[in-house]
């Protein structure tokens, strides 16, 4: 699993962020950005950013440091503002906390970015189906002169709706990516030799490791323990990656 620090000190709501994120202290001496389980997007939300964001990490991509904090009821006394004392109350347990990059500023087209890294990027959005890094909301930060992801809690939309009659793997499977929104629609071009490169490393072994990173307290089951919930994403993901994938940007085959 991730590494656990513990909140010391909540600092400031981020209220640029839908679920209102927050800064928070932590007992590690860090600082960090924390999104709360009880925030309206619910756990799983949580989990897709920990496994996009580990899956990214292990493909080459940047990601800030993800942890689980631990955040204390004793934390929520001392919020004067009401609607984040509640979501504090709300949150009592681990929720994520994803590094603070001082000095980072968003991305914009104005930035030059790598064509090669910005296919993969789009490959991995792709692939992950995530919705949220459009020019509404690029959730692209530059730090140190570097091209940061951050935000993959709209991804693996699929899990929403995987106890409902007819969801299984293989619809997710053919389900296409509409990349007409996405702000790097532009390098869609390097997508193929993305997907050359990066499909033969996402594996089985790979994406256990990364589903390992999940706590277990964030899976909600429906019944089923947390390893049965591993082994649902697990069979999502590896058929996305089976056969034709025309869910690639302009249909590129396997």
């Amino acid at each position: 699993m991730i590494g656990t620090v513990r909140a010391c000190r909540y600092v400031t709501p981020l209220r640029e962020g839908g679920s209102l994120p927050g800064i928070v202290e932590a007992d590690d001496l860090g600082t960090y950005v924390v999104k709360f389980r009880g925030a309206g997007q619910g756990l799983k939300a949580l989990v897709a950013e920990v496994v996009v964001g580990e899956l990214a990490r292990r493909l080459g991509l940047r990601v800030p440091d993800l942890r689980a904090l631990e955040l204390d009821p004793v934390i929520a006394r001392y919020e004067a503002d009401q609607e984040v004392q509640d979501l504090l109350k709300a949150s009592v347990g681990l929720n994520l906390a994803v590094d603070f990059l001082p000095g980072s500023f968003g991305w914009d087209a104005g930035h030059p970015v790598d064509a090669a890294e910005a296919a993969r990027i789009l490959w991995l959005d792709a692939f992950t189906a995530n919705v949220d890094r459009s020019w509404r909301n690029p959730n692209l930060l530059i730090w140190h002169r570097q091209l940061w992801l951050i935000d993959h809690g709209a991804a693996l939309y699929f899990h929403h709706g995987w106890s409902r009659p007819g969801a299984d793997p293989s619809r997710f499977a053919r389900q296409p990516y509409d990349a007409s929104d996405h702000v790097l629609v532009g390098y869609a071009g390097g997508v193929a030799e993305a997907d050359r490169v990066l499909a033969p490393l996402v594996d089985r072994q790979l994406l256990t490791e990364v589903l390992e990173q999940v706590p277990d307290e964030w899976l909600e089951s429906d019944g089923e323990g947390p390893e049965a919930v591993r082994q649902r994403y697990l069979g999502y993901l590896l058929a996305r990656l089976s056969g034709e994938r025309n869910w690639l940007p302009g249909a590129v085959a396997a």
